[in-house]
């Protein structure tokens, strides 16, 4: 079985050259390695898309340019795919260990490593961070949707979606793991959580008229939600009685998460992580609004075009 790994550099990332050198590295190294850049693609769904038309082996690695790819990762794939002629697709997670120290990176990076740990098994979606495609598998359903999203956005999750639909089988495997070297500040958390991530992914799952309890869109993450909402409206309202319990509902309902904060990065950080944890979940509740109120708006629109 043949692996290319293939690499969207559109912004020619400083942490290229250590993504590289990670997977020449690997044991069982994939057999090519195709990397794209903005002069050939500007948007990573295009880049990965044109390095799937460049690639030559039976499964495509995806591998985003600031993840390094663990030693393992390469013979994890092909043990998975070899042992499993009907698995699909197959994807993995950052580890607990994030490059950058800043406590917002920390907490950024360790937040998807623990969504992904629990949604170890059989997937709906699909993560092109580290996870691999079936070369049949991707060009049987069209590859990425470059025109609907020419940045980086939820290109994997709706490519997962349409392999779910199509009969493919998906699976995450928690022991394919690569360590994140992006650094996170707030805006650039806020900013993603908002427009390149919720909204988009609240605007897909609209669009499908279905609802999802995939990865971060299960019911205890609709929970924690609902509670930041309580705690932001308790404070806000000088309510302590309604800010406590929204914030006593938030480590019930994120215990294990918040007992990982803890165990890596110590008490003070860890009760700091759940402050950015509320922001996190707030601005998702603010992109499933921000989408249904744009829905609205489109139905409104349509509905006035019709009675024209």
């Amino acid at each position: 079985m043949r692996l290319s790994a293939i690499v969207p550099a559109t912004d020619a990332p400083a942490t290229l050259e250590r993504c590289l050198a990670a997977i020449a590295t690997a044991d069982d190294p994939p057999e090519e390695v195709v990397v794209v850049d903005a002069a050939d693609r500007p948007g990573p769904a295009a880049a990965r898309n044109e390095g799937a038309r460049r690639a030559t082996g039976d499964v495509l690695v995806f591998v985003d340019a600031d993840v390094e790819p663990h030693r393992d990762a390469f013979t994890r794939l092909r043990a998975a795919f070899t042992a499993d002629p009907g698995l699909d697709a197959l994807f993995g997670s950052y580890d607990d260990d994030p490059a950058d120290p800043a406590l917002v990176s920390r907490f950024r990076n360790l937040l998807h490593h623990h969504v992904h740990q629990e949604g170890a098994g059989p997937a709906e979606t699909f993560w092109a961070g580290l996870g691999a495609i079936r070369r049949t598998s991707f060009l049987a359903v069209g590859g990425f949707d470059a025109e609907r999203y020419p940045a980086a956005a939820v290109e994997d999750v709706e490519l997962g979606l349409r392999l779910t639909a199509s009969g493919a089988r998906i699976a995450l495997d928690p022991l394919l793991q690569g360590r994140h070297l992006k650094a996170w500040t707030l805006a650039t958390m806020v900013r993603t959580d908002f427009a390149r991530r919720g909204l988009p992914w609240a605007e897909l799952l609209l669009e499908r008229r279905g609802g999802s309890a995939a990865l971060n869109l299960g019911r205890r993450h609709r929970l924690s939600a609902l509670a930041s909402l309580g705690l932001v409206g308790g404070i806000l309202a000088r309510r302590p009685r309604l800010a406590a319990a929204s914030a006593g509902a938030l480590l019930v309902l994120n215990r294990r998460f918040y007992a990982v904060l803890v165990r890596r990065e110590g008490p003070m950080r860890g009760a700091a992580g759940l402050g950015l944890h509320a922001v996190h979940h707030l601005t998702g509740a603010a992109a499933a609004v921000t989408a249904l109120a744009r829905l609205g708006r489109s139905d409104r629109g349509r509905g006035s075009t019709r009675a024209r």
